[in-house]
C-alpha cells in the first residue's frame, strides 16, 4: 500500500476529480458527504494509513479506500466505460499536466467475497482509521514490542490492525521467520534480545518489501500477489534460510493459513493444526 500510494500520488496530485462512480453498491460505507460533492475538487495528496489508501482533497474531505485481500486497482488511460466483473468503483480525474489528460482509477475484486470498501470522510472524521495501532518504524511500535506483556500468539498480535497496523498475515509470517520466533510464542514470553530480533526483522522485511514493490509499475492489477513473500503461502516448499533443509509447514484456520519453519522457528516442533486434527478424527 505504501508503494501504491506513492505511485498514485505522483500520477494524480493536483488532478481534478471529474466523477466517482459507485459500481459495487455495498462497497461505499458512508452517505455524507456524498461522492458527488467531491466533483470538481482538486486532489492534494494520496497517502496511506495501515492498509488504507487516503486521498485528500482541497476542501479537507478525504476518500479512504481499503482493498481487502482480493481487491485490485487498475489505472485506465484513457478511462473506460465498461464494468468488469467484481467492479467496486471508478474514479475519473483530469490531470494537472499541460495536456490535461483524463485518467481513471478502477477498483475491482477477484473471487466471490465483496470486502473492498471506501468511505468519504469530512474533516475531523477518521472513520475506519480511528483506533488503528502504531505503524512499524514508529517509536510507539518499538515501545509496544519492547514493553508489552501480551499473552496472545505473536501471529495474532502482528495481524491485529488495532494492536499494530500495516503488517497483516503475509508479512507477519515473513517477519517471524526472519526473527526465528515461533508464531505461537507471545511477547510476554520473549527475552529482551528476542524482542530486539523481532523489531529488526520487522524493519528489514518491510524495507525489503517496499524496495521491491517500488519497482512495480502502474496500479495493483495482478490476480495473485503472494509470490513476493519468502515464507507466507509457501507450505511444502524448502525453507529459504541458507543451510536449513526443512520443509515449510502451516497451520490452517477458518479463512487463512499461517506458514512457518519447524527447524528455524519452533525447535523441530510441528504446531497443532486444528483443521487437520479435526479431519483426522
Amino acid at each position: 500500500m505504501q508503494a501504491l500510494s506513492e505511485r498514485l500520488h505522483a500520477l494524480l496530485t493536483g488532478a481534478t476529480l471529474e466523477r466517482a462512480d459507485l459500481l459495487g453498491f455495498s462497497s461505499l460505507k458512508t452517505y455524507a458527504p456524498t461522492p458527488d460533492s467531491l466533483q470538481g475538487r482538486r486532489l492534494v495528496s494520496v497517502g496511506r494509513r495501515a492498509k488504507y489508501l487516503v486521498w485528500t482533497f482541497d476542501d479537507g474531505n478525504r476518500i479512504v479506500l481499503h482493498l481487502s485481500q482480493a481487491g485490485r486497482l487498475d489505472i485506465e488511460e484513457p478511462p473506460k466505460k465498461t464494468k468488469p466483473r467484481g467492479s467496486v468503483a471508478r474514479f475519473t480525474f483530469t490531470t494537472a499536466s499541460d495536456d490535461a489528460a483524463t485518467v481513471a482509477v478502477l477498483v475491482r475484486e477477484h473471487g466471490t467475497q465483496r470486502k473492498a470498501s471506501w468511505w468519504v470522510l469530512p474533516p475531523g472524521d477518521d472513520g475506519p482509521l480511528a483506533g488503528l495501532g502504531p505503524e512499524p518504524g514508529s517509536e510507539e511500535f518499538a515501545a509496544f514490542i519492547r514493553t508489552s506483556d501480551s499473552n496472545r500468539h505473536l501471529t495474532t498480535d502482528l495481524r491485529d490492525q488495532h494492536v499494530v497496523s500495516g503488517i497483516g498475515r503475509g508479512w507477519g509470517d515473513d517477519i517471524l521467520h526472519r526473527a526465528k520466533l515461533s508464531p505461537f510464542a507471545s511477547l510476554r514470553s520473549l527475552s529482551p534480545a528476542q524482542r530486539e530480533d523481532l523489531l529488526a526483522a520487522a524493519t528489514d522485511v518491510l524495507a525489503d518489501a517496499l524496495e521491491l514493490e517500488r519497482t512495480r509499475p502502474g496500479g495493483l492489477s495482478e490476480a495473485k500477489l503472494g509470490g513476493r513473500f519468502s515464507v507466507h503461502n509457501r507450505f511444502g516448499q524448502p525453507c529459504p534460510t541458507p543451510g536449513c533443509t526443512a520443509t515449510l509447514a502451516r497451520v490452517s484456520f477458518e479463512s487463512y493459513e499461517m506458514t512457518y519453519c519447524p527447524t528455524c522457528q519452533t525447535g523441530g516442533k510441528v504446531l497443532a493444526d486444528r483443521r487437520l486434527s479435526r479431519l483426522l478424527k
